[in-house]
């Protein structure tokens, strides 16, 4: 978590599928987080009237629930979201999710925030790998 020393690494599982019909994606994962068992669920969807993809986040480590929403590349293969989150110690936070689909079997999740000062932090990169 300090930016001098190098990240933390863990392993864990997320079960993505398809919901309602194939309007939403819906994300179970469960893993490890500096220690400590960990669990989230989300769902995203792209909203036809607004024109954008939209998520919803909660986990174990917190009580909030992140809203995002944000727009994909011209090529469809990477999609920004932001958040916004007043997080109890450090004050309002903007949160900034990156999701690159390298391929049909893999995708790449970044996240970064930036405190009141302006101040941008990596906190997270996920790479996901499909089961076979």
């Amino acid at each position: 978590m300090e930016p001098t020393k190098p990240p933390m690494e863990s392993a864990g599982t997320s079960e993505q599928k398809m919901i309602l019909g194939g309007r939403f994606l819906q994300q179970d994962f469960t893993g490890e987080m500096m220690g400590n068992p960990y669990t989230g669920f989300g769902v995203t969807g792209y909203d036809n009237h607004a024109r954008k993809y939209v998520s919803s986040w909660i986990d174990s480590m917190g009580t909030a629930i992140l809203f995002f929403e944000g727009t994909a590349s011209a090529d469809g293969k990477t999609i920004t979201q932001e958040s916004h989150f007043d997080d109890p110690v450090r004050g309002p936070m903007k949160w900034r999710s990156v999701t690159r689909i390298m391929d049909d079997n893999s995708h790449v999740f970044e996240m970064y925030r930036t405190d009141k000062t302006g101040k941008v932090e990596k906190t997270m990169e996920i790479t996901y790998t499909r089961k076979r």
